[in-house]
């Protein structure tokens, strides 16, 4: 990072239980932007692996990747079900990279780098289960030290919602409307994972999904997803991006203190496309074919998040086309990064061109005249 480029902060909410209604889904509206926060990293280590190498690494990350949209998915529900309202498609709420990572008492820089040790360190950080941090439970709020993990963040709004349940009464707590809410019907690659929110057992277990999915359950290695959906047992992220640091995958019986101890994980460090991880559209030369087409994804992400906003707000259908918008960017991706940088002294450093996630209310605003009106019934 220059001396002049400072990180983007993403505003946390007080350390404390959310206090009421109103404080709630600001909390929510809070945890909604930091999942957002995680995708464009994981989608960069992702499409800089070279086209045909790294299949494991390329699984395992957008297998993450999903489970985070499915996270996104998941706070809105639950937002919409207190009497929130999502936004997606503002420029408030896209994140600036650099950026520092949030609810963490140290200052952790996440930028958008190529696949490789730097950014599996960084996703190990933001990935890291509450108890690497420090001991399990919420601290008390009045000690007011901040944050010391995104599982200690969750568990202040889990917190939080069964006390406003107890206080208003959990039918006049869960009183949005039903047909904002995105089911099994809805999520287009969900296998059943996505779920109506509609009171506080459903809440709890959003709440618990999204938590367990990223940290796994407490002092083990793997998700809940075994015993929740019937699905296979999975490690959970910070322990999946811990098998490819490792190059090793982790055995049925191994745990968090001794580490991965099953087959071989094969990953070669040098079939990636290095990247500049402070790259923007302005690097790059007025009128060229690579700054058209970094131009470009940024307009398709703009229209990805137009469809999670049409999709959270009233029409849920919507969620259908954000397949195709992802498959778009996948492709507008590896024409983009296979461009040596345009810039020679980077060129010279082996580096390549790269997408910038630099959105603004310009890109929403065409965005927004592509994405269909899709709305209940149609």
């Amino acid at each position: 990072m220059t001396a002049t480029t400072r990180p983007h902060v993403l505003r946390e909410p007080p350390f404390r239980i959310p206090a009421d209604r109103a404080d709630l889904h600001r909390f929510l509206r809070a945890a909604l932007a930091l999942e957002h926060l995680t995708v464009p990293p994981y989608l960069t280590a992702m499409y800089t692996l070279r086209p045909g190498t790294n299949r494991p690494a390329f699984y395992a990350v957008r297998a993450v990747v999903l489970e985070e949209m499915l996270h996104m998915a998941l706070v809105a529900n639950l937002l919409n079900a207190v009497g929130g309202r999502v936004l997606t498609a503002d420029p408030r709420f896209v994140t600036g990279y650099p950026a520092l990572l949030p609810y963490s008492r140290d200052r952790i820089t996440v930028s958008l780098r190529h696949f490789g040790v730097t950014a599996l360190e960084t996703f190990l950080r933001i990935e890291q289960p509450e108890f690497v941090s420090g001991p399990p439970g919420h601290a008390p709020a009045r000690e007011d030290q901040g944050w010391t993990s995104i599982g200690q963040f969750y568990g202040t709004i889990r917190e939080g919602v069964l006390r406003l349940s107890a206080e208003l009464g959990e039918r006049r707590l869960f009183s949005g409307d039903p047909a904002l809410q995105v089911g099994p019907e809805h999520f287009y690659n969900s296998g059943g994972e996505i779920f109506a929110v509609t009171d506080l057992a459903s809440a709890l277990k959003a709440l618990q999904v999204i938590t367990e999915q990223g940290e796994g359950v407490s002092m083990s290695v793997f998700d809940s997803d075994d015993r929740i959906f019937g699905e296979a047992r999975e490690p959970a992220h910070y322990f999946r991006f811990n098998e490819l640091l490792q190059q090793r995958s982790y055995a049925p019986h191994d745990t968090p203190a001794g580490g991965p101890t099953g087959p071989a994980v094969d990953v070669t460090w040098h079939d990636v496309h290095p990247i500049d991880p402070e790259a923007r559209v302005a690097h790059y030369p007025r009128g060229s074919a690579v700054r058209r087409a970094a131009e470009e994804f940024n307009d398709v992400y703009a229209q990805l998040l137009c469809v999670l906003e049409t999709a959270f707000t009233g029409a849920p259908r919507a969620l259908g086309d954000a397949a195709p918008v992802m498959l778009r960017m996948r492709l507008l991706a590896e024409r983009l990064y296979r461009n040596p940088h345009p810039d020679p002294a980077k060129r010279a450093r082996g580096l390549y061109a790269s997408a910038t996630y630099e959105v603004t209310e310009r890109h929403f605003e065409r965005a927004r005249r592509f994405v269909p009106l899709r709305r209940a019934g149609r």
